[in-house]
């Protein structure tokens, strides 16, 4: 199925490996733990191997011989954006360099004093965007709508090595009562946060192709983002080489309650940052439904 069930890659043992590492030996000498780690889930991991294997070699047109090399890339390429969230969360922010390209959106958004949408997507390393925020004086709160169902042993784990984040989460809940939560945010002039291409079984979806083959979006942020009379906003933070991190923020130009405009807008802009960046897509599932139950 191309549902996302809900659990991203990573092990509690692994994180705290990392933690190590970066405590020990700092950022880059914690960089090549992943030569081990990325090869495990290389040699390992049947199932998100098949689905990032199409990814490159499907959707991006890759050679087999590239494919296979792009797999194990990836594993590597996503270890480092984890292990940088947690260095910036531990406090070693001052070790990357920051680059912003589209800030003037955001901060014309909050001008206008009725809050905003940004939408996202699991490419780059989008869970440091608060940090960027801080980097370039932009006084908001930002709330992310989540379904809470990351491993929570992680999260803890996390919690108790780095700083507390000041993002506040909004849990979807089956009352609605997220509707409300997010119309007193934006009231309060804050940034409610969606991410867009993943969605979970029994819960309503669009479809709208993604590189050349249809896909499953969950259909709450679009619909949600396009019926709130404030601005719509794409936001991703982009992993580049030497601790650099590239944030991009592009406004959604759509007609409100366009929701199917604004899903093609939004698959529009996450194939411009895939073409950018291909190894920086962390959807390690059959996003695409096209691997059959056999995996």
């Amino acid at each position: 199925m191309s549902e996302w069930d809900g659990k991203s890659k990573g092990t509690l043992l692994g994180y705290k490996i990392f933690v190590f590492c970066i405590k020990k030996l700092g950022i880059k000498a914690a960089y090549s733990v992943l030569i081990f780690v990325a090869f495990y889930y290389f040699v390992f991991q049947r199932k998100s191997n098949r689905a990032i294997f199409y990814y490159f070699r499907e959707r991006l047109q890759y050679s087999f011989l590239r494919s296979k090399i792009m797999v194990y890339k990836s594993y590597f390429t996503f270890g480092q954006t984890i292990i940088d969230k947690t260095a910036i969360s531990a406090g070693l922010r001052d070790k990357f360099s920051y680059e912003f390209d589209g800030v003037e959106v955001l901060k014309e958004l909050l001008k206008e004093k009725k809050g905003g949408v940004l939408i996202s997507a699991h490419v780059g390393n989008f869970e440091i965007a608060e940090h960027f925020f801080g980097e370039i004086d932009l006084d908001c709160q930002i709330n992310l709508v989540t379904t809470d169902m990351e491993h929570s042993a992680i999260k803890e784990y996390l919690e108790s090595v780095t700083q507390k984040s000041s993002i506040k989460f909004i849990i979807v809940r089956d009352d609605l009562s997220h509707i409300f939560e997010i119309n007193n945010a934006l009231s309060n002039n804050e940034l409610i946060c969606f991410t867009g291409d993943r969605y979970f079984e029994g819960t309503k979806f669009m479809t709208e192709p993604l590189l050349g083959a249809e896909a499953n979006f969950p259909a709450g942020p679009f619909l949600i983002a396009s019926r709130l009379k404030v601005p719509v906003v794409f936001v991703y933070v982009m992993k580049e080489p030497d601790l650099h991190y590239h944030l991009y923020a592009r406004k959604a130009d759509v007609k409100q309650r366009d929701d199917k405009g604004l899903l093609k807008a939004y698959t529009e802009s996450v194939e411009m940052m895939l073409k950018k960046y291909p190894l920086q897509w962390f959807n390690y599932f059959d996003f695409w439904n096209t691997l059959g139950t056999n995996k």
